[in-house]
């Protein structure tokens, strides 16, 4: 079976709304640890995907996966052991009283869940969200994945504050906090007037669609002081910025020092197989459990189940957390080195093993690469041998997100190979 055979295939078999990377495709075959290989042999360093936290195929979860599979696989309406250890380990690793779970399967499940949640608690309809976001692809999630409509498509329930984007954004002076804060507050107001109210801000401690970005000092906390002070809840998207994916802490939002009412989490929980939570606090989940109950038939399974207890193993066992903050180190170092030498990279942001480059074709200006050609951009890197990504409001943005074991040899790695390219493209934008 040749790579254009199963491109065929492909085409005939699957809805046209599915979209590959790269014009010529990557036909992947095996992975391990942070390297992929394709059906010809090629090996590639993999800087992107985040869903296989602890790295492709880890043993002790592939194990797991299979010792469970090979045992008992049922739902949530029977007791079993590996279940409940799971939901008392993620409380373990919250803050406060945050310590009642609910198990799903996807992200997008377990942000719609928490806003269905959020409502029940506080009584209110309105959702604030920040501009270019994503949360998810249901119904209800997709309406507050402001990245995937245009404003006009809004209903009024919604409103949409700016990202806090001290490069590009509105608002790049000291008081930028403030005065993005100030957006929520205003938003606030909004929903209040069209009767609404407010039920929950969704955060997103990673800002991984509009370009992953880094808030100022400040603005995390009064944006949520202005939630609760509107009687809403403040929800942590950690999807993205969770599992120890930022350095320092496990979840993004104890970066900011925000201990939310809510937090959600799906990608990196499984490693690859689909698994997610909603967890809160034992008030705020009664309040919910008086006007309904909630079951997932999927959500909670004990092989899922499996695979998120040895994820979180993994990350013990092997120091991961402090992997990701030394491996974040070098690439901070490495990157800003590299904006310092090429004109083309405009700013860098992010934390841990989450970092966007914004590419530009002018510095002073900041105008944006065109999605084109940071497209090329990113086949160059892949025809070097490194995966990559983009994203960001012009699609300019370069995305490293690696498995969580990337060492310092693999960062030095990807820094060289983005040197080669930046040095080859200046030269190809020029």
């Amino acid at each position: 079976m040749t790579t254009e055979d199963l491109l065929h295939r492909r085409h005939e078999a699957l809805a046209p709304s599915y979209r590959l990377f790269y014009d010529d495709p990557v036909h992947l075959v095996r992975g391990e640890g942070v390297h992929l290989w394709d059906s010809d042999g090629r090996q590639y360093l993999d800087c992107y995907n985040n869903v296989p936290s602890v790295g492709h195929c880890h043993p002790h979860v592939v194990s797991a996966i299979a010792e469970q599979a090979g045992t008992l696989n049922t739902h949530t309406r029977y007791l079993h052991d590996g279940v409940v250890t799971l939901a008392e380990r993620l409380g373990s690793r919250l803050g406060g009283d945050l310590g009642s779970a609910w198990l799903q399967c996807s992200g997008t499940e377990a942000n719609d869940l928490a806003i269905q949640v959020a409502r029940a608690a506080s009584g209110n309809n309105g959702v604030i969200v920040t501009e270019h976001a994503y949360h998810g692809n249901s119904t209800l999630v997709r309406a507050l994945s402001s990245n995937r409509h245009s404003g006009s498509e809004r209903p009024d329930w919604i409103q949409v504050v700016d990202p806090p984007n001290t490069y590009r954004g509105q608002h790049r002076s000291d008081d930028a906090a403030t005065r993005y804060a100030d957006q929520v507050a205003e938003a606030a107001r909004v929903l209040s007037r069209h009767g609404h109210g407010v039920a929950a801000i969704l955060i997103d401690c990673s800002w991984d669609a509009p370009g992953v970005l880094t808030a100022p000092d400040g603005y995390v906390a009064q944006a949520a002081d202005h939630v609760w002070e509107a009687g809403g809840l403040v929800i942590a998207d950690e999807v993205q910025a969770g599992y120890c994916r930022l350095g320092t802490n496990f979840w993004g939002h104890e970066r900011y020092g925000l201990l939310p009412d809510i937090v959600t989490m799906g990608k990196p929980m499984g490693a690859g197989h689909p698994v997610a939570a909603t967890v809160t606090t034992p008030a705020i989940a009664a309040a919910f459990a008086d006007q309904r109950s909630y079951f997932n038939t999927f959500g909670g399974n004990p092989v899922s189940a499996a695979a998120a207890n040895a994820v979180l193993d993994v990350i013990e066992q092997e120091d991961l957390l402090a992997n990701v903050t030394n491996t974040g180190e070098v690439l901070r170092a490495g990157l800003e080195s590299l904006a310092h030498d090429h004109e083309l990279i405009g700013n860098v942001s992010g934390a841990g093993l989450f970092w966007g480059i914004d590419l530009v074709t002018d510095r002073d200006s900041r105008q944006p690469l065109s999605p084109e050609l940071t497209q090329g951009f990113i086949t160059a890197l892949r025809n070097n041998g490194v995966l990559m990504g983009a994203a960001g409001v012009h699609g300019n943005v370069v995305k490293m997100r690696p498995p969580l074991p990337f060492s310092k040899d693999n960062a030095t790695h990807a820094l060289e190979t983005l040197a080669i390219v930046l040095s080859d493209f200046a030269a190809h934008v020029g």
